[in-house]
């Protein structure tokens, strides 16, 4: 890989700032990349060559006269395909959207295009973010950098692949029950999900109003602590973002973990593959090493989250009505047949999920009591085969919904609105990465990261995807 493709936003901003690098050449290395591999891994669907090379030019005469906005200036990044973007096509990886225009920024883009970001292009993902595999039938599969034959996850599948295939510096996803975790996780990277209101949604097309977050993708967790530095924030434009002040993520790096209290939750480690287990427990061992105290802990409601699909299933079908009965043959058959099943969901089952994400945030506040985070796995199995069936059978014999699988140990921090971070652990012996995430409290994004960052500095390096 080339040699500027493989540092991480930190790296690039102190050359940049210092004049070893320009925001064009980097721009244009970025851009290279893409034109080279772009079509291989379908990461994006728009790609906004002229506009980044007009703002990377920007970006360079403002630096070189001594305006340096911050470290995401001059650095490319990409958006998942859900951000609205002013003039730019933003399509929600739809028909539906095929021509959508918006006329504002999202807020996130607007922060970030504040800070001096140029923006690559806009990235694929599972049709309107309904689904786990980023396999979209308007725009094409997007397809894992470790194996093009394997799905990145999803719905944030572009996001990741991006990152992980030197096609941009760092990104934006989306996560309504694990859509920025499970591809970083699928795909080798780091990806964080602040706490609900964290981050303003304004500007990101709904999924799930209640469940919804919007955060970064990032080749490391130094990046993750920058970008979201840039895009956390009270934002007027959206009734339910936080006033909670933005502390200075950067303070988290660097630490070491003596006195730290880990907690591994039970419940989530039950009914996981081997090759998901010895990782996991390679980097419960490391953390140790590290100076942590890392114990059991017992969450069980946080093991029911699946009901709380309910949510997601009533809310996103309120947000499709109209289209779902007058555009049906516009979706894809899984999103229509998803939104025609949630069609079904009664108000009495939609008020029983939302009382149950209560219970089980105070069973994970129970499990952090005298503890500073939680561990779990983000998916029991590696990334499946693009077009794999639905249900599969486990090493038991045991019939699986793959589903229901991938999202089981990430949803429940949708529910309760967490922190939570997914960083590589490995690989699996056919060289797909795995991955933990780290949970904390409730705005305690500090504590996570600063988990994650020392655990990162620890662990040896993934191997590079051979493409």
């Amino acid at each position: 890989m080339n040699n500027i493709l493989s540092f991480d936003v930190a790296a690039l901003a102190e050359k940049i700032r210092s004049r070893e690098l320009s925001p064009v050449e980097v721009t244009e290395a970025y851009l290279k990349r893409i034109e080279e591999i772009g079509e291989e891994i379908n990461a994006y669907i728009t790609v906004t060559a002229d506009a980044a090379r007009h703002d990377a030019a920007q970006a360079e005469k403002e630096i070189i006269g001594g305006h340096w906005r911050g470290p995401f200036h001059g650095i490319p990044v990409a958006l998942k395909d859900l951000s609205y973007t002013n003039g730019i096509l933003t399509t929600g990886g739809s028909k539906i959207f095929a021509d959508f225009v918006p006329d504002h920024d999202s807020t996130v883009w607007a922060r970030l295009k504040g800070q001096g970001a140029v923006l690559l292009g806009k990235l694929n993902l599972h049709e309107f973010a309904y689904g786990v595999t980023s396999t979209n039938p308007h725009w094409g599969a997007v397809h894992n950098p470790y194996n093009l034959l394997h799905i990145p996850g999803g719905s944030s599948g572009g996001s990741a692949a991006a990152i992980v295939a030197g096609l941009a510096a760092a990104t934006i996803g989306t996560d309504t029950g694990g859509s920025i975790r499970i591809p970083a996780a699928f795909c080798g990277c780091v990806g964080l999900k602040a706490t609900w209101s964290r981050v303003s949604r304004f500007g990101v097309m709904q999924l799930s109003d209640s469940l919804d977050h919007t955060g970064p993708i990032t080749r490391s967790v130094r990046d993750a602590a920058l970008m979201l530095a840039v895009i956390a924030g009270h934002d007027p434009n959206d009734a339910t973002s936080s006033r909670e002040p933005v502390p200075d993520y950067t303070q988290a790096l660097n630490r070491d973990l003596k006195g730290v209290r880990i907690g591994i939750i039970s419940e989530l480690q039950t009914r996981i593959s081997d090759e998901v287990w010895r990782p996991f427990h390679a980097a419960v061992t490391t953390l140790r090493d590290l100076g942590a105290t890392v114990e059991e802990v017992s969450a069980p409601a946080l093991d029911t989250a699946i009901a709380t699909a309910a949510i997601i299933s009533a809310e996103a079908f309120e947000f499709h009505e109209t289209w779902l009965r007058e555009r049906p043959d516009d979706y894809g058959e899984d999103v229509r047949e998803r939104l025609r099943v949630a069609a079904t969901v009664m108000a009495p089952e939609y008020v029983r999920a939302q009382r149950a994400r209560a219970i089980m945030l105070a069973d994970a506040m129970r499990a952090l009591d005298g503890r500073e985070v939680l561990l779990a796995p983000v998916s029991s199995i590696p990334a499946p085969l693009i077009g794999s069936p639905g249900v599969t059978v486990d090493a038991h014999g045991q019939p699986v919904d793959i589903f229901e699988t991938i999202i089981r140990f990430t949803l429940p921090f949708d529910a309760t609105g967490q922190p939570a971070l997914a960083i590589p652990t490995g690989v699996s012996a056919a060289g797909l990465p795995l991955s933990m995430q780290i949970i904390g409290r409730p705005f305690d994004e500090m504590a996570v990261l600063r988990v994650a960052d020392a655990y990162e500095r620890a662990r040896l390096p993934l191997p590079e995807p051979k493409l």
